[in-house]
């Protein structure tokens, strides 16, 4: 097997791989078939793909998943009001998972500067996520900030209703308890949250 890595923007052939991969790393139904199918269209506009994938040679070893700004709403997880740019001009970055065996390799890194270049080209001024706080080492919100990502605020509970509806969490089976950190990375300058 070579070292080498190759990027390229998602494709319907990629599914298949996209969902053991989240599957196994994230917990049995953290993402099915119709649902990647939805996520994958929110993250396109203007004719530019938010949504990248990571291979070594013929095996999928990571991807990422986002929204462009405008093609998503947010939800009661999300706190606007903190956000520096109008919620219209944010993107959202829904899912970034890499291989175990490759983590710490600048896979993740990669894959969000090419997302990020992407919404950019869509117009987005910034991206939220919600970060898995209790992940190992809280290596999720170390990712994150490193990239520029600022703390909006915590969520307790935010994946519990998921765990009750056929979500298993890694760290807590079918009723999750993780909290979720709110970050927003701004494509720019980064800010300070009052």
């Amino acid at each position: 097997m070579s070292d080498r890595i190759y990027y390229r923007q998602l494709q319907l052939q990629d599914y298949q791989s996209l969902l053991m991969l989240a599957n196994t790393v994230h917990g049995a139904g953290y993402l099915d078939q119709p649902t990647l199918a939805y996520y994958h269209q929110l993250g396109i506009q203007q004719g530019q793909d938010a949504s990248f994938v990571a291979y070594q040679d013929d095996q999928l070893v990571g991807f990422r998943l986002a929204w462009a700004a405008g093609n998503w709403q947010p939800d009661a997880w999300c706190s606007p009001e903190l956000w520096p740019v109008p919620a219209a001009q944010v993107a959202y970055f829904k899912c970034n998972t890499i291989s175990p065996r490759l983590q710490g390799r600048g896979i993740g890194g990669e894959l969000m500067q090419r997302s990020i270049q992407a919404l950019k080209a869509q117009g987005a001024k910034a991206g939220v996520a919600h970060l898995w706080r209790q992940s190992p080492g809280n290596a999720a919100v170390r990712y994150f900030s490193k990239q520029g990502g600022q703390l909006v605020k915590i969520h307790p509970d935010k994946w519990r209703a998921d765990s009750h509806n056929g979500y298993e969490c890694v760290r807590c089976g079918f009723d999750c308890r993780c909290e979720a950190a709110e970050m927003i990375l701004l494509f720019g300058e980064p800010f300070k949250v009052d």
